[in-house]
């Protein structure tokens, strides 16, 4: 991780980047308790950890970086991400928009707007990804 993630990292947990990946971490334990929720939990703990540490990682499909298809990126992924949406994404996602809205309002809170719209959108769509380190990354994944 560059210098600059790190800092980034450290700002973004001072201000409220820790409570945010323990409100995902809550959540997370609470659907994998309920075991029907666990397809959901999965991708709340990899959202909880992108959440506290969100620069220098990129979240991306596993079917394109590991090559190979699973449950969570074949049709069961695509209808746990249906259900995901509809119960709980948007108005998650809706919740990062607004925070990256009011981050945008001054300069210096920039970057923290970007990490809120990078989280808005794997709220949305989250089974089925992965939380990778941008050293890691390779085509076709932009750095």
């Amino acid at each position: 991780m560059s210098p600059l993630s790190i800092l980034l990292n450290l700002l973004w947990i001072v201000f409220g980047g820790l409570e945010m990946a323990l409100g995902w971490l809550i959540a997370a334990v609470i659907m994998a308790i309920t075991i029907i929720g666990i397809p959901w939990a999965r991708a709340a703990f990899n959202i909880a950890g992108y959440t506290l540490l969100p620069f220098g990682q990129r979240a991306v499909s596993r079917a394109d970086y590991l090559g190979q298809h699973d449950a969570g990126t074949g049709p069961l992924g695509f209808i746990g991400n249906v259900i995901w949406l509809i119960l709980a994404g948007w108005w998650l996602a809706l919740g990062h928009l607004i925070a990256a809205i009011v981050f945008a309002i001054t300069i210096i809170g920039i970057p923290f707007a970007w990490a809120h719209l990078k989280l808005a959108g794997i709220a949305l769509w989250p089974i089925g990804k992965m939380i990778v380190p941008v050293e890691d990354l390779r085509p076709p994944y932009p750095r």
